[in-house]
């Protein structure tokens, strides 16, 4: 039986063999292949460099500290994702892959940068991954209605009163279950999104 009092980090940190460690690692699996894949790895390449990743998170997650600032965990996946890029294709010996060593070290110098433009849009991709994905996970805790309206003020942006019209229900009414929902998602996402 899961500890609902603490977050997804922390039960993951707490208990490798838990559900809440395959949560963990399915979330975050996902998000490292996709962010990859889409500044241009290659899919192999990708799935590499991924696992090579994971493993790393395996053996250090029980160890990492979260230091109370915000976007910690954040940071250091950033960190150790950039790492093995680097790693990966400093150590690459297939020698029709130069320009793509090259390609992927100076991705691997940009997303080490935290002030660059690429760490900047690892933080707005790593916070919309993982928010749509731990969505999913709360829904079944809700009717409809509720995610609904959340999801057309927190997602579509839409006001209040725009969003009671459509649900034909009141302000109140929409601003409780956004409410709702947010609290369900702050307890779940506690340490991965500060």
């Amino acid at each position: 039986m899961k500890n609902t009092s603490l977050s997804l980090l922390q039960r993951a940190c707490a208990d490798r063999d838990s559900t809440a460690w395959g949560e963990f690692y399915d979330l975050y699996s996902g998000l490292i292949e996709n962010w990859l894949r889409r500044h241009g790895i290659q899919a192999q390449d990708a799935e590499d460099i991924r696992q090579e990743v994971m493993a790393i998170v395996i053996r250090e997650l029980p160890n990492f500290d979260h230091n109370g600032r915000t976007g910690a965990f954040r940071n250091w996946l950033r960190t150790t994702t950039a790492n093995r890029l680097r790693q990966f294709f400093r150590d690459s010996k297939k020698p029709a892959n130069e320009a793509a060593r090259a390609d992927g070290g100076e991705l691997a110098e940009r997303l080490q940068d935290p002030n660059s433009d690429l760490s900047r849009a690892w933080r707005i991709d790593h916070d919309r991954f993982v928010l749509g994905q731990l969505l999913q996970q709360v829904e079944p805790s809700f009717k409809s209605e509720t995610v609904l309206a959340f999801r057309k003020l927190a997602i579509e942006g839409l006001d209040a009163e725009q969003v009671a019209q459509e649900l034909e229900t009141t302000i109140n009414a929409v601003r409780i279950a956004q409410s709702r929902v947010l609290r369900a998602l702050r307890k779940l996402a506690d340490g991965l999104i500060d």
